[in-house]
């Protein structure tokens, strides 16, 4: 069973849905009963990172996605990775989570956001198992991860180079929608299951 931290932000049946098209049980909930019988977490999100934070936070589940971590792998998508950083100065500053050593930064070149298919390549950790580099994912941000190449599990071109996906421990995240994404994100999510 997989858990689908709802904290009141993110696409969240979207999520479900596509974990029950390769055969996965997820449950939606922001509750930490319900999330301790879950085996993996993921931690989806749209919309700005100080007021998604905020949410997170107002419901504890914060703390709760910081303690689990210890010995649960957790899946960040989109906003939700960047939730896994130290900080991001998206109209202002705001604290992360810090299970990822960095910070998530504007893009300060071409047309933002980024809205569309790009490629990732340079791919680390089982979650591209059997995905091959320059694999297209859908993406919708404007802000990104900046951080040393030791938490990086794949980059992306947009301008700029940078983390599209990142790595510490058992803290995975995915700055695109594998959701959104076809067959590739299917793939992607049927990697963490089995991880």
């Amino acid at each position: 069973m997989l858990g689908i931290v709802d904290y009141g932000a993110g696409n969240l049946r979207s999520v479900q849905k596509a974990l029950e098209a390769i055969g996965e049980s997820a449950v939606v909930s922001g509750d930490a009963g319900v999330l301790n019988g879950c085996d993996k977490l993921i931690l989806p999100g749209v919309g700005s990172f100080g007021a998604g934070m905020a949410q997170l936070r107002a419901t504890g589940l914060d703390a709760y996605v910081s303690e689990r971590v210890k010995d649960t792998k957790i899946l960040g998508i989109c906003l939700g990775m960047q939730f896994l950083l130290e900080k991001s100065f998206e109209d202002g500053e705001f604290c992360g989570l810090g299970l990822v050593k960095g910070s998530v930064v504007r893009f300060t070149e071409g047309k933002i956001p980024q809205i569309g298919w790009n490629e990732v390549f340079d791919l680390k950790t089982p979650l591209f198992e059997g995905i091959g580099e320059g694999t297209r994912f859908y993406f919708v941000h404007g802000y990104r991860a900046e951080c040393s190449d030791a938490f990086v599990a794949a980059k992306t071109d947009y301008y700029v180079r940078y983390p599209s996906a990142v790595h510490a421990g058992n803290a995975y995240g995915v700055q695109f929608h594998p959701e959104k994404s076809g067959e590739a994100g299917l793939r992607l999510l049927k990697n963490f299951c089995r991880m």
